[in-house]
């Protein structure tokens, strides 16, 4: 069997076995294709691969891509390896004591508050897509939402009278978040003017449509939020739909919310990963303290 059959049949294998979704699986097939694409260029075979080849290849990544993107590339090269020795393809797995190297934790970086506030009413037109936009952001916003929930979001998700949202999250995992007045006031208007004339004669379950009728993809929101955003003279580096989430867990923070609250409105699975968010909020509190403690800067 080929490399490129048995990359397939690893593929395959993920989907059928693991349930890994279509999106994860196209990202492990570039990664596969680009490493097998680096194999043929240094003319190695590989069933003889050996741990040092794969740590030349992962050093080379590291020079090139970001570091999230190289330990996705390992966590690919150790699955696939590792699928390839259980096969009896190869003897001996030489990713198993791969690794991508020291990453820094790199801290979110969230939309300064009065800035988020100037950018989401500065979006206050009166055509369909206006009231859209607006509805969208407020929404990205006040729910945290990863960019994939907001595709994903269908009429049924919502509930008004209990002002409650079902977002479906990584591994299809269903939660309800609070709809907050803003939320609720933008998307009640959207819903009752704007979605009708955009759905047209169509039949989209999602909530937000694009102008063509069907539900927007994470592509199309992010066109939306830089489109947006420049027009407002936002700066590029806020630009994506992942700061609306980094906005709402750090703001609510340092407004005094529960950590355990916001990991539970997020859908992070461990307390771990919110917890990057209170290192934010507490920059931000060292800064304050700087600038407006009477002895923060020493005696003079």
């Amino acid at each position: 069997m080929s490399r490129r059959s048995l990359s397939e049949e690893y593929l395959r294998w993920l989907a059928i076995e693991k349930g890994r979704s279509p999106r994860t699986l196209e990202a492990y097939r570039s990664d596969l294709e680009s490493f097998l694409a680096w194999v043929d260029e240094h003319s190695l075979v590989v069933s003889s691969l050996s741990e040092s080849d794969l740590t030349r290849y992962i050093v080379e990544r590291r020079n090139v891509a970001a570091a999230s993107s190289v330990g996705r590339s390992v966590s690919v090269l150790r699955g696939f390896f590792g699928f390839l020795a259980d096969e009896g393809v190869i003897a001996i797995d030489p990713a198993s004591a791969v690794s991508a190297g020291r990453r820094r934790r790199s801290l979110p970086h969230p939309i300064p508050e009065p800035l988020l506030t100037a950018f989401l009413d500065g979006v206050n037109g009166t055509k369909p897509v206006d009231q859209r936009d607006r509805a969208l952001l407020e929404f990205l916003y006040g729910t945290g939402a990863r960019v994939s929930e907001a595709v994903a979001v269908r009429i049924q998700d919502l509930d008004f009278d209990e002002e409650t949202i079902r977002l479906f999250g990584k591994g299809s995992k269903q939660r309800l978040v609070p709809m907050g007045a803003a939320v609720r006031r933008t998307l009640t208007q959207y819903l009752e003017t704007a979605r009708p004339t955009l759905r047209g004669g169509g039949f989209s379950p999602n909530v937000f449509l694009n102008a063509r009728g069907g539900g927007l993809s994470r592509q199309g929101i992010d066109l939306i939020i830089r489109r947006r955003g420049l027009e407002l003279g936002v700066p590029r580096q806020h630009l994506h739909a992942h700061a609306f989430r980094h906005s709402c867990a750090t703001h609510m923070l340092e407004h005094g919310a529960d950590i355990r609250s916001v990991q539970e409105l997020l859908g992070h699975a461990s307390i771990a990963t919110t917890q990057v968010y209170t290192a934010v909020s507490l920059r931000s509190l060292h800064e304050a303290y700087r600038v407006a403690h009477p002895r923060a800067q020493g005696m003079t």
